[in-house]
């Protein structure tokens, strides 16, 4: 066998257990943390003081019509609930994407900057300090961490694994990539950016619209 041949099985033997402990670690280790750190945040909640009355005017409709007492018991228990059912790996998906849409709230509220017309103002606010300007890094974070375990589900060492197998269903089908997979997955992203930026939101959930169409008809 050449040098080049025994490179590439080598290469190839080495990707196939990556990805065997791709299908097990990366996705526990981001539960793990956003389970904590959404589990933490509700707790600060759960024992602190409510102080959404501050910021209700901005808010996202329609949370800012939503009595601020019953935001901050939303927010506090879907964090709660939400970062438990990271840890288990329980309704991982859906969960996922209920912090997904919650984060971006709160990035609305809390973290974007008032003003964000010019790219300048939204580096000014791409960080982690106390001089105001947004600080929405770390939701953002939050999100590309969140993203993975709604489209890849929570991994092998999760309650979800297990119930699909006890069920007989099938817990890693074979990748589709066709029209609905494109309308869902705009959906997906869609709908939470428009807490955020609704013009963004709207086109994506069309665009969303039209390619559920085109997967209909091409069928």
């Amino acid at each position: 066998m050449s040098i080049v041949a025994s490179t590439v099985n080598a290469w190839d033997s080495l990707n196939a257990r990556l990805r065997g402990a791709g299908e097990v670690l990366p996705r526990f280790v981001l539960r793990l943390i956003m389970g904590w750190e959404f589990w933490e945040s509700g707790l600060e909640k759960l024992h602190g003081e409510n102080w959404f009355a501050d910021i209700q005017t901005k808010f996202p409709w329609p949370f800012n019509i939503v009595p601020a007492d019953l935001s901050w018991g939303i927010a506090t228990w879907f964090e709660i609930i939400g970062g438990l059912a990271l840890w288990l790996g329980l309704g991982t998906r859906v969960f996922a994407f209920v912090l997904l849409f919650l984060t971006f709230v709160a990035t609305a509220a809390v973290h974007w900057p008032d003003m964000w017309t010019m790219w300048s103002d939204l580096l000014k606010g791409y960080s982690i300090t106390d001089a105001g300007h947004g600080n929405f890094k770390l939701p953002l974070l939050f999100v590309v961490m969140l993203l993975p375990l709604i489209f890849n589900g929570p991994g092998k060492f999760s309650v979800d694994y297990l119930i699909a197998r006890s069920v007989g269903a099938s817990t890693y089908p074979a990748a589709v990539s066709d029209f609905f997979t494109w309308a869902i997955a705009a959906a997906v992203i869609g709908l939470p950016f428009l807490m955020l930026m609704p013009l963004v939101g709207a086109t994506l959930l069309g665009l969303a619209a039209v390619l559920a169409l085109l997967g209909r008809y091409a069928r």
